[in-house]
């Protein structure tokens, strides 16, 4: 008696040979597959501000809610019409503050008895105004006439420029230059080459922050006007991230 051997179906033969020839060809294909290389870096420009933002306010306090509103609306007034005397326009004058509160008094409380509750002693009204200031070389006399005039809080002020656009342009060149030193001398330590970039991506532009009226008396050595300020130089920087892929 003859056996006669088994026969594999022809397509399963196909399959295990298509197998054999794709195993390896991926294996080299995760083994030829590029490093890469990501670095941070950060850019910064300098430019001179040509405007100041201020926040002038008016704190007025008083037994009854309309005894401090009138006082504050009085007070106001006289700030408002001494802008429009100085010929600042209508678009750089803005309300960013306004409230009525009542002020307690908290009396004191016995472990013994019914606790007694706080009781309004008055009213404190308060109007903030938000100045834009085009002419710089007129800030300290500003500052120094709404005093005057009855402004009694607020004073923080921020150097800005109206057109800050070229400078941010200026701190994204550098940021970008700043990035490429970086990877290069990180791959020229590496013994590698950088290839092509994969990505490139921008963080959010930090801009300069407002500071106190105080910060600016003590940032100048001028003494022309009567509240002397500096502008200086406002500083403008941004962070990137780059990724590139190596040569090895």
């Amino acid at each position: 008696m003859s056996l006669t051997p088994l026969k594999r179906p022809l397509s399963s033969a196909l399959f295990i040979v298509a197998a054999m020839v794709l195993i390896p060809e991926n294996s080299y294909a995760a083994e030829d597959k590029p490093g890469i290389i990501s670095v941070s870096a950060t850019g910064k420009s300098s430019i001179k501000p040509d405007m100041a933002i201020i926040n002038l306010s008016v704190v007025r306090e008083s037994e009854t809610a309309r005894a401090a509103l009138d006082e504050n609306n009085a007070a106001m007034a006289a700030v408002l019409a001494a802008m429009k005397e100085a010929k600042i326009e209508d678009r750089d004058l803005q309300t960013s503050n306004f409230s009525i509160q009542p002020r307690y008094f908290y009396p004191k409380q016995s472990s013994k008895g019914p606790q007694k509750p706080p009781q309004i002693t008055g009213y404190v009204v308060s109007n903030s105004l938000t100045v834009r200031l085009r002419d710089l070389t007129r800030l300290g006399a500003l500052i120094d006439e709404s005093v005057t005039l009855g402004v009694n809080s607020g004073g923080a002020i921020q150097f800005v420029s109206s057109d800050p656009s070229s400078t941010i342009e200026m701190a994204r060149k550098d940021a970008m230059k700043n990035a490429i030193a970086k990877a290069r001398t990180l791959t020229q330590a590496a013994g590698v080459e950088l290839g092509r970039i994969l990505t490139i991506n921008e963080g959010s532009v930090r801009i300069p922050r407002a500071r106190g009226l105080a910060q600016a008396r003590a940032a100048s050595s001028r003494v022309e006007s009567a509240v002397p300020v500096a502008g200086g130089e406002n500083s403008y920087s941004i962070s990137i991230s780059v990724s590139w892929e190596l040569n090895q």
